[in-house]
C-alpha cells in the first residue's frame, strides 16, 4: 500500500479507505483498553491521532512506541470524535522503524526553551516550532525564484569565493589552503600568497552585487541567491556569520524603478505565505505573536511611505522621543530609529531614500547635491531595515573618483569599472537577507531560530 503524507491525510475523499502513514510519534497516551498515539511526519504541523485497539495489539508490540520512536502503520481512516481533529486511524498493523529512549532523547512532551532548543539544533526541526518556520522558510525561496522568473529575470550564480570585498568592511571569512603552522613569506616577511591555492588572498563573499552587475549589464535583469559571510564579531539577535542574501540587479532601472520592485517583491513573498503556509503560520501566531497574521496583512494591504533620510532625520529630531543612541544628520540611522518612523510616526512600512554618502557605499550613484547618494533602505516594523539598495553610480569618472576617495586598491576592481567604460547603462539593485525576510514572516525574535544551522561566533555546531 501506498504511503500517503499526512498532510494529505486529512481529505475528507480519504475517509472509510485503508491508508498508510509514516511518521515520528509526538505522544502516547491511553489505558489498557485502547492507546492514542499523535503521529508526525514533517509534512505538516498536524498531528495525526493513531488508534490502537488493545484487543488487537499487546502491551509489548506497543511498548517501543515513545515519543521520538518512528513507525509505519496501516489501518482504516474514520472520522474523529476527538476535539481538534477530523479523523483518525484505526490501526491494523504496526511496523517500529527506531526506537528512542525515554531517558536519552531531549524531545520529551514539555515545553523546551528556544535557547534549549539551540543547543540541540540537529532534532528541533522534529519540534512542531521549527517544523513549522522551515516549511515557511522552503515556501518562501520557493516564492522568490517563482516571483523573479515571473518577472523574466535571471538567476546568475556567483562566486562564494572571491578576491574582493565588495561592501569595503574588511570583515571577511580568509579561504586559504597554506599551511597555517608554517606560512611561506617572502623576502620581505610578508605571507607569500603566490604559493595559495589561488595565487592571492581570497575570501568568503560578503555579497553576490558586483558579480551581480556585470550579469545585469548582459542579461538585463538578474538576481542571485546564495550564501553570504561576514566575520563580525556580533552576537545579536540580528546577526549571522553565515546567512543567505537575495540580490536582484536591474539595467535601465532608476531609483524609483528599484523602489517599487522592492516593494511589489516584499508584498509578493508575505502574500505567498500568507495564502500557502496558514497552518504554520496560525501555530506560530498562537504560540509566539498573537499580532502576526495582523502584520502581515498590514505589509500587503498598504502602501509604502517613501521619504528621504533627510526628512527622516528631521521627525526624529523633532519627536521627542530620547534614543539610545542620539540622531543627528550624517548618523546611520539604528533599528530604534528605523522602528520609530515604521511603527510610531507613519504606522506603516517606509522606504528612506537620499542617505549622505559618507556612511553608504562607493558604489552608489551620488546626487547632484554632491552630498548624498541614491539609497533606498526598505524599513519593517519589528525588523527595521529589511532591503538595502540603491542606483548604481554608471558614469566612469565618478565611480573611478569615489574608488580613490576611500583607498580601494583599483587593480582588484579594473573588471566591474569595465562595465563604465563599455557601454555603461543607468542600473539599480538591492539586498535582501533571507533570514530577516523568514524573521518577520514567522514572528520570532531571534534570527538564529530561522534558519537550520545557525552560524555565529564561537558557534559552529553540527
Amino acid at each position: 500500500m501506498k504511503r500517503t503524507k499526512i498532510v494529505d491525510i486529512f481529505d475528507p475523499a480519504l475517509i472509510g479507505s485503508e491508508v498508510s502513514v509514516k511518521g515520528w510519534v509526538r505522544t502516547r497516551r491511553g489505558n489498557k483498553y485502547v492507546q492514542f498515539v499523535a503521529l508526525n511526519d514533517g509534512s505538516t504541523v498536524k498531528n495525526l491521532q493513531v488508534v490502537f485497539d488493545m484487543n488487537r495489539f499487546t502491551d509489548e508490540q506497543l511498548k517501543p512506541v515513545t515519543t521520538g520512536s518512528s513507525i509505519h502503520v496501516t489501518g482504516k481512516l474514520v472520522e474523529s470524535q476527538g476535539k481538534g481533529q477530523t479523523c483518525e486511524i484505526q490501526a491494523d498493523t504496526l511496523e517500529i522503524y527506531g526506537t528512542a529512549d525515554p531517558n536519552e532523547y531531549p524531545l520529551q512532551k514539555k515545553g523546551h526553551t528556544l535557547e534549549f532548543l539551540r543547543e540541540k539544533a540537529h532534532l528541533r526541526p522534529r519540534t512542531n516550532t521549527f517544523g513549522a518556520i522551515l516549511r515557511i522558510r522552503s515556501a518562501l525561496a520557493f516564492a522568490i525564484h517563482k516571483f523573479f522568473n515571473e518577472k523574466g529575470f535571471f538567476y546568475l550564480n556567483t562566486p562564494l569565493i572571491t578576491a574582493s570585498d565588495c561592501e569595503g568592511a574588511g570583515a571577511m571569512f580568509q579561504v586559504t589552503t597554506l599551511p597555517l603552522n608554517n606560512l611561506p613569506k617572502t623576502d620581505n616577511g610578508q605571507i607569500d600568497y603566490s604559493k595559495d591555492f589561488f595565487g592571492k588572498p581570497t575570501a568568503l563573499t560578503v555579497s553576490g552585487q558586483l558579480e551581480g552587475e556585470l550579469g545585469a549589464t548582459a542579461l538585463g535583469a538578474i538576481y542571485t541567491f546564495g550564501p553570504t559571510f561576514r566575520a563580525e564579531n556580533s552576537n545579536t539577535p540580528r546577526h549571522l556569520s553565515e546567512f543567505w542574501m537575495i540580490e536582484p540587479e536591474m539595467a535601465f532601472y532608476d531609483i524609483s524603478d528599484n523602489m517599487d520592485l522592492a516593494e511589489e517583491f516584499i508584498k509578493y513573498c508575505v502574500n505567498y505565505a500568507l495564502d500557502n503556509c496558514k497552518d504554520d503560520i496560525d501555530f506560530l501566531a498562537e504560540h509566539f505573536d498573537k499580532e502576526l497574521i495582523d502584520r502581515l496583512r498590514f505589509v500587503v494591504n498598504h502602501d509604502f511611505v517613501r521619504l528621504t533620510y533627510t526628512e527622516g532625520v528631521k521627525i526624529l529630531e523633532e519627536s521627542g522621543r530620547k534614543f539610545e543612541f542620539p540622531v543627528h544628520w550624517g548618523t546611520d540611522l539604528q533599528s530604534e530609529h528605523e522602528r520609530y518612523l515604521v511603527e510610531e510616526h507613519f504606522k506603516r512600512p517606509v522606504i528612506l531614500t537620499d542617505y549622505p554618502k559618507e556612511i553608504k557605499a562607493f558604489y552608489m550613484k551620488q546626487n547632484e547635491d554632491g552630498k548624498t547618494v541614491r539609497a533606498m533602505d526598505v524599513l519593517f516594523p519589528k525588523i527595521g531595515e529589511i532591503i538595502g539598495g540603491s542606483e548604481r553610480e554608471a558614469d566612469f569618472d565618478k565611480l573611478s573618483k569615489r574608488i580613490n576617495e576611500l583607498d580601494i586598491p583599483m587593480k582588484d576592481m579594473w573588471w566591474y569599472l569595465d562595465t563604465r567604460r563599455f557601454g555603461t547603462v543607468p542600473h539599480s539593485g538591492f539586498g535582501l537577507g533571507f533570514e530577516r525576510l523568514v524573521l518577520f514572516v514567522t514572528g520570532m525574535t531571534n534570527i538564529r531560530d530561522v534558519i537550520p544551522f545557525p552560524r555565529t561566533p564561537n558557534n559552529a555546531e553540527f
